[in-house]
């Protein structure tokens, strides 16, 4: 029979003693680390990779979207402003330089307007409809450690951030481009432009969600036909909401009354009210209206997007 040789100094084993076992309180050890942060935390960084993603792309097809953003504005201040008058071809409701500038004044910010309103749509409608089509890009975004909302967040603040840019590239060169003796009366109001310009882009952005998900890719044309086109003429771009007065039926302002459900006519309003002194909206009534769009776009939009991703 084996024997167990005692460890010099090791005080021998009480005859009949009980063997001693590990306390039942003691907490049992974990295999392998827990968590090193909260949800909310893997989720703000997450947001943060997906953004910064955007600001490479970006970064790398830098002149591809300034080529983008500026041809749409540039052309029609181009003919608009400069080869109207060239021609002498009346603008504005009048003729001579007066009526000319005033046109110009009224244009300059309506194109602003819509080139923020094209960056919602071309930075997010338009990429969405290839990551929900072909490409299945979407796919690799929602696997991000991150709600599926926060991804479509991530595209709506990408979009705006891109919508802020395009006014800051239009502006000037929508304010330079006219003939000889037309000009528009610019005049910038700062605090206006720091509180109108981001909301306007964030309603524009949400604008783009929604559209994004809810064409087909091979719908893509009907979108424009049917919603971008009707939005854009009927905007205010070309003419400021007190203008249509005259355009009555039996004594019923119907346009004015209809281009109210327009997003674009109370962001375009709100754009002359940053750049110019001319007449426009009052600001009480353009700023609720224009947040109330974005929360209804944002909200239509989030769930459209869960629907997709999990269809």
């Amino acid at each position: 029979m084996a024997t167990t040789t005692p460890t010099p100094g090791a005080q021998a084993p009480t005859p009949g003693a009980p063997i001693p076992t590990p306390s039942a309180s003691a907490p049992a050890r974990r295999i392998g680390g827990g968590p090193t942060r909260s949800v909310a935390a893997a989720s703000w960084t997450a947001l943060g990779a997906l953004m910064l993603r955007d600001v490479v792309v970006l970064r790398k097809h830098f002149w591809e979207f300034v080529l983008r953003t500026i041809i749409q504005p540039f052309l029609l201040c181009f003919v608009f402003l400069y080869v109207f008058p060239k021609i002498g071809q009346g603008i504005g409701g009048g003729s001579g330089t007066a009526a000319e500038s005033a046109f110009a004044t009224i244009l300059v910010p309506g194109v602003v307007g819509i080139s923020v309103m094209f960056q919602g749509v071309q930075s997010i409608a338009l990429a969405m409809a290839q990551e929900f089509g072909f490409t299945r890009e979407i796919e690799d975004r929602v696997q991000a450690p991150c709600p599926i909302w926060l991804v479509a967040i991530a595209k709506v603040l990408s979009g705006a951030a891109q919508g802020v840019l395009s006014a800051v590239i239009v502006l000037p060169i929508a304010s330079v481009v006219h003939a000889p003796g037309v000009s528009a009366h610019l005049a910038l109001h700062w605090w206006l432009i720091v509180t109108f310009v981001p909301l306007a882009c964030i309603a524009m952005a949400g604008l783009g969600l929604v559209l994004g998900t809810s064409f087909e890719p091979r719908n893509i044309g009907l979108m424009f036909g049917f919603i971008i086109l009707p939005i854009t003429f009927l905007g205010g771009t070309y003419y400021s909401w007190n203008k249509l007065a005259p355009v009555t039926v039996g004594g019923w302002h119907w346009l004015q009354t209809l281009v109210l459900i327009n997003p674009l006519m109370y962001i375009n309003e709100g754009m002359r009210a940053v750049f110019t002194d001319s007449p426009h909206l009052q600001l009480y009534v353009v700023y609720p209206v224009v947040a109330g769009f974005g929360a209804v776009f944002l909200a239509i939009g989030l769930r459209n997007f869960r629907r997709r991703v999990l269809s």
